[in-house]
Formats: structure tokens, sequence, C-alpha cells
């Protein structure tokens, strides 16, 4: 599963990157030392809070320098006292040690990880850039998928070719100046960059903004990394239950099974439900449906 929305800046107030998985089992599988946390529409695990590893993985995050991380220290300094400087050093010397961790739960579970969520935007510093692409390496995903600025490619491309991590540039519905929406705006990303920049194409936002994903696929399948699946009215742009709306899901993925695509096609679920495990539940067998 993946959570939809304009991929803000990792870790602010609005959310956390994604996983995006290829095999899931249900959460009681899934080591009972973290909790099953919901950001979004994205079911997340994440370890026990503490001072330690909040600042960890704000650390990590923002790819911050010393004299950000001095100012850090003072301000920890005055508000929880030095007593608590040990444990913030602790928490951001495990560095990449608790996405590692991560993974191995994962692993332990029988989840395989296809794709990281990191949304490059132009206001990224180098260390941020580079920072999604460690976190990647240290999950074991070797695919980044990102809602970022068209014009960030050419920053993201250098270090997605260092890393060898294809990065898959995801659009929305929304035709903004600079945003990934119409099929021009992921060739000017890609236009004289690296095989490393690629496309992460959401069917539903595609054909909310007024273009055919189903030909979009058969002719640039080469460059597509995953498709973001749901359904949506294109008239009005609304998210609806699977088979609800007018998006041609059920095409796409017989495009998939017909050509052979080795493109996995994730659920992204965005539309209002009772419980998300049930809807998505039901939103895998509509689309099993549609290839039996």
């Amino acid at each position: 599963m993946n959570r939809g929305g304009e991929g803000p800046r990792p870790f602010q107030k609005t959310g956390t990157p994604a996983l995006e998985t290829t095999r899931f089992r249900p959460a009681s599988t899934l080591p009972r030392s973290r909790h099953v946390k919901k950001f979004g529409n994205t079911f997340c695990i994440a370890p026990a809070p503490d001072l330690g590893s909040l600042m960890d993985r704000f650390y990590l995050g923002f790819g911050l320098g010393m004299q950000e991380m001095i100012v850090i220290f003072l301000i920890v300094l005055l508000l929880f006292g030095a007593k608590k400087i040990p444990e913030l050093a602790r928490g951001i010397g495990k560095g990449m040690g608790e996405f590692k961790k991560v993974r191995r739960q994962f692993e332990a579970a029988g989840i395989q990880l296809y794709a990281y969520n990191y949304s490059f935007r132009d206001d990224f510093s180098e260390e941020e850039i580079a920072r999604g692409f460690e976190m990647a390496k240290a999950l074991g995903a070797k695919r980044l998928t990102a809602s970022a600025n068209v014009s960030t490619a050419k920053r993201v491309d250098p270090f997605a070719s260092k890393a060898k991590i294809v990065v898959g540039m995801h659009n929305h519905s929304r035709i903004r100046q600079n945003e990934f929406a119409r099929p021009e705006d992921f060739f000017d990303a890609m236009k004289g960059m690296s095989r490393y920049i690629g496309i992460n194409l959401d069917i539903g936002h595609f054909w909310g903004a007024g273009y055919d994903p189903v030909s979009f696929l058969k002719e640039h399948h080469s460059k597509i990394v995953t498709l973001h699946v749901k359904d949506k009215k294109r008239q009005g742009d609304v998210n609806m239950p699977f088979g609800q709306g007018d998006t041609p899901i059920c095409e796409v993925l017989r495009v998939l099974r017909d050509q052979k695509l080795r493109i996995p096609a994730m659920i992204e679920y965005e539309y209002k439900g009772s419980d998300t495990i049930e809807e998505v539940k039901k939103s895998f067998d509509f689309m099993k449906r549609c290839i039996a």
C-alpha cells in the first residue's frame, strides 16, 4: 500500500516517507516490539517513541550539518536539561542502523520492500537529496518514488546514478508549473538524464488530469518503475471505491498481463472507507477479477 499526497518534505508534521511493498501479511505477523501506525493512508512500522529515536529520524530525514546539530543540542539542553544529551547522542549515533533494523523486521514478516517514497523538492539541500538514497539502501529498496518538482530531476540524477537506484517521478491530477501531471512533464524531467530517472505512473491521477494511462503504458513502459492504482471519476476528479469510478484499471492490468510487463501495480487507497484493511482487500479482489 502507498500513501497518497503531495510529497511533503520527509518527517515533517504531514507524515512520513512511505514504503511500497509487493507482498504483505497480516499485521499480527509483524514483530511485537514495534507499533503499527497509520500516517495518511499508509500503515507504517515505527519504534516506540523516545527522544533519541525521534532525533535520529529528524537527523536522517534532513541531512543536517554540524552547525545545525549544535543548535539542536543547545535547544535540547535548554528544554530538557543536560541529562538528555547522552540519549540524544545515542539516537543520532545509531544512524542507518535503525533503518537496517526495520529492513530485517520486514524481511522476517515476509514483506518485500519494492520502493521507498522520498519526495525530492527544489528547496532540498545536496545532503537531503543524498540522504534519501542512503535510507533506501539501508532498507534494501532498489527504487525510489518521488512526488518531486520537474526541475529537481537534474539535481537528483547524479545521486541516482551513483547509487544505482532508479527514481520514479510521481504525477498528480492538478496541472501546475514545475509539477508532474502531463506526459510532457515526464519527458522534460527525463530529457538528457541517465536511465535512473524514470516514471511512477499514478493511473488515477493521470486519468483525472485528462490523459489515457493505457496508451501511455503501452508506449512508455520501459521507463515506468511502478504503477499506482486508484479509481476516480474523471469529471470532478473524485476518488472512488475500485470499480465505481471510470479509471481504466482493468484495461491497464490487462496490458501488464498480455505484454508480460514486470511492473508492479500498487494499490493507492485514497477514497473514504470505513475499514482500511477491508477496503484494500476489496480493491485487490477487484484487480484480480480484472485479469481472471
